[in-house]
């Protein structure tokens, strides 16, 4: 917990990212009081290069200690330095390499997908993405839906080329193959944990990346707003996945909200 003498740490960050989402999850696994700025995707962009001196275009970037740091990654580890308990970070040596080796491989291999497709079905849907951009939106902004949905539109097709069909079907080959990871990493344990016996880095960044695709209650969206008809068609036929499952669970068991 931060002291009188400490400034509180501060989360900059997107709502719905998945990224911000990982970020959010060790911050609250660690029980740190933070405050948390949210931005409208697009502004995020100077804010970000701004805060980190050019370093980071994007967000999460956490405050902390006189320092900004940009990357869900690197705020893991700046967390993990300042506040070692409850660990993310395996003790054994072994395990703690096999760990961090997995963030790597999920941020890198899963991450730009999981977020890819979503967004690519949604164009397909004007009214809908509308409606859960307006959603999705800090303060006002969400009462404006046609503007912020032709915003929410032309900046995902901008941002992430979620309007191209072929990166879409990529996007869907990329994402069964990281199921495919997932679950023959939990065949070499227990099943309930990545590395080790316990939560670690793998576990909540594993998650947090396929949190778009499964959509888990305790995630960042409300599993009740409607989804694209071709979106939910593909997310039902990983559903009876072993890693589909183990996500919902490791949401349902671990993603507790302290602060």
């Amino acid at each position: 917990m931060a002291t009188q003498t400490e400034q509180r740490p501060t989360l900059w960050q997107i709502d719905i990212s998945h990224y911000a989402e990982k970020a959010r999850w060790a911050l609250e696994y660690k029980g740190v009081d933070h405050s948390r700025r949210s931005i409208l995707p697009g502004s995020h962009i100077p804010i970000a290069l701004f805060l980190t001196r050019g370093a980071q275009p994007t967000v999460p970037v956490l405050q902390l200690d006189g320092r900004n740091i940009g990357d869900s990654t690197e705020i893991i580890a700046a967390l993990e330095a300042k506040y070692p308990d409850p660990p993310l970070y395996p003790v054994d040596a072994e395990e703690r390499t096999r760990a961090i080796e997995l963030e790597d491989w999920f941020d890198e291999n899963l991450g730009p997908h999981s977020r890819l497709l979503p967004f690519y079905e949604l164009i397909q849907e004007p009214d809908l993405f509308a409606e859960i951009a307006a959603e999705s939106v800090p303060g006002p902004l969400g009462k404006a839906k046609p503007v912020v949905g032709a915003y929410a539109r032309a900046y995902a097709s901008i941002r992430w080329g979620a309007g191209s069909g072929e990166s879409a079907e990529e996007a869907r080959a990329a994402i069964d193959a990281a199921f495919d990871k997932l679950e023959a990493e939990l065949e070499q344990g227990d099943g309930e944990f990545l590395v080790g016996d316990s939560l670690s880095v793998a576990d909540i960044t594993a998650a947090s990346l396929f949190y778009p695709v499964v959509v888990p209650p305790e995630g960042p969206l409300d599993p009740e707003l409607p989804r694209p008809p071709a979106f939910e068609r593909f997310r039902q036929s990983l559903s009876d996945r072993r890693g589909f499952k183990w996500v919902q669970e490791t949401f349902r068991k671990h993603r507790l909200r302290k602060s």
